[in-house]
């Protein structure tokens, strides 16, 4: 994992919660994440990783940006229950059924973005279109702000693939960082 980090000067009033210039400068942290999903409709939680991603960032006050690198996965916040992750991937798999004839799939009349070994996966394009590739989280007093019951996740909606996920934090620095 690579990570630029900008030096933070100290800031004073990094914990107030009141907007002021003598909270110090913005300052922004990035890296990205790596992940090998397991397979399809995965639901990789990045939960630890991201709040590791938060403390190494020295940011005290400000926003953990993700992105999502691709166009056949996604991002969700949602709880890490199994039997809802079971709901959710047969509420996918009816509104973007494998095999149900899609365009991106007709490799003998597609042209362009094609790749050696290309699979038909218009199935996940179409699942991954109605999720989301950004969330935006907000960090507060140097910890993510997650409900009881919150986990971030990337959802594979292809197959067992390599993932990025690129991470950045913005915001004040902690005192003392």
């Amino acid at each position: 994992m690579a990570a630029i980090a900008f030096q933070p000067s100290n800031a004073s009033n990094a914990e107030s919660t009141q907007p002021s210039a003598a909270a110090g400068p913005l300052c922004a942290w990035s890296c990205a994440i790596a992940i090998q999903t397991a397979g399809a409709m995965d639901f990789a939680d990045l939960t630890e990783e991201l709040h590791r991603c938060v403390q190494r960032s020295g940011i005290g006050h400000g926003f953990l940006n993700l992105s999502c690198l691709h166009t056949s996965a996604a991002l969700v916040v949602n709880e890490n229950e199994p039997l809802l992750h079971e709901d959710f991937r047969s509420l996918l798999a009816q509104w973007a059924p494998r095999g149900a004839g899609w365009q991106h799939d007709r490799f003998d009349v597609r042209t362009v973005n094609l790749a050696p070994g290309e699979r038909p996966n218009g199935h996940a394009h179409a699942r991954a279109l109605v999720l989301r590739t950004t969330e935006c989280l907000n960090v507060v007093g140097g910890q993510l702000q997650l409900g009881r019951w919150q986990r971030v996740f990337l959802l594979e909606c292809d197959e067992a693939r390599d993932r990025t996920v690129s991470v950045m934090v913005l915001g004040v620095p902690r005192p003392g960082a």
